[in-house]
Formats: structure tokens, sequence, C-alpha cells
């Protein structure tokens, strides 16, 4: 087995015993782990994947993921430089922990860029060449009153020649049965 083959088996075994029990690490397959980052409501996920020289060269680092397509393209590359700057330290050694711990350091800082883009889904009306247009607003939905829904349901019992099904009034036996107290016959 090769130097880089056991430096690798060793860390394999050294990153399952230290997330152990923690939801945000992954191990995808033998070489490929990812870990999730969060920061109040915003979060993305880093997926590092060794490659056959690991750690003599550095592992390649995904964000491409579809978990992480909400992700400024600034936000991505300020990741992947702290990353690339933080790989060329460590060189030679086991190092996929310590990458993962560098960005759980400064996720606070790597999420400030994050701007959440505010949408807004009500237009009342869109001016084009001095033409106003106004727009539909979304049709709301009727709001019955009780009695407005019970009115509906006892309708709908009727049935198409306006009388009540048949037994709609019919005492349930087997539950009349089981309130009654046996008695025993002689």
């Amino acid at each position: 087995m090769s130097d880089e083959a056991e430096q690798q088996a060793e860390e394999i075994e050294v990153l399952k015993s230290i997330y152990e029990g923690d939801d945000n690490f992954k191990q995808v397959d033998a070489k490929t782990y990812q870990y999730k980052y969060m920061d109040g409501d915003k979060s993305f996920i880093l997926e590092i994947s060794w490659g056959l020289k690991y750690p003599t060269e550095k592992p390649s680092f995904n964000l491409e993921i579809f978990y992480n397509q909400h992700l400024l393209a600034t936000v991505k590359e300020n990741i992947l430089s702290i990353l690339n700057t933080e790989a060329e330290q460590w060189l030679g050694c086991a190092m996929t922990y310590t990458l993962f711990e560098c960005l759980r350091e400064r996720v606070s800082e790597i999420l400030a860029g994050q701007v959440e883009e505010v949408v807004s889904t009500r237009v009342e009306k869109i001016v084009i060449d001095d033409q106003t247009e106004t727009t539909k607003k979304p049709e709301k939905k009727e709001q019955l009153t009780k009695a407005q829904k019970r009115r509906a349901w006892d309708k709908a019992e009727l049935g198409k020649g306006g009388e009540k099904p048949r037994g709609w009034d019919w005492v349930d036996i087997v539950k009349h049965l089981s309130q009654v107290p046996h008695q025993p016959t002689s």
C-alpha cells in the first residue's frame, strides 16, 4: 500500500471518529466528503474530493451542488479562495478536517456577503411607454361562514332527488348493542 493510501485510510478513521453523530457531515464515498455550514437561515454545502495523490496534492472542492444554487458567484469565489489558500499550507498532511474547520470558523463572515434578493410578488401597475396597464391581483378564495358550510354540506347530503339517502337515520346496531349491558339468557 502506498504512503498516500495509508494516510487516506488513517484520515478516514479520524474523520469518522470526529464527526460521529454530526448531522452536518456526510461521507458520500471513500474519497468524497460533504459538510453543511449554517448561519441563521443561510447555509451551504462544501464537498471535498480526494485525488489519487492526496494529501501530497490538493483535494478538489465542489460548490456546484443543487443545494447551493442560491449562493452568489462572489460568495462561491470567496469560499474557494479561502480553501485554496488554506490547502496550500497543508500539502503533504491530512487536511480535510482542517479545511472544514477553517470554513466553520469564518462562516458568518462568508455568508455576510450573501444578500438575499427581495422579490416583490404584488405588482399594482406597470408603466410602458406612458401607457398604464393594470395587472391582475391573485384572486382570493371565498371564505364561507360556519352556517354557509353547514348548509352546503346539508345540500350535498340530500343527493339528486332532494331526499336524504336511505338509512341516514338508522341507529348503528353494533354501537347500540355495545352500550346495552349484556343479559344472559336462561
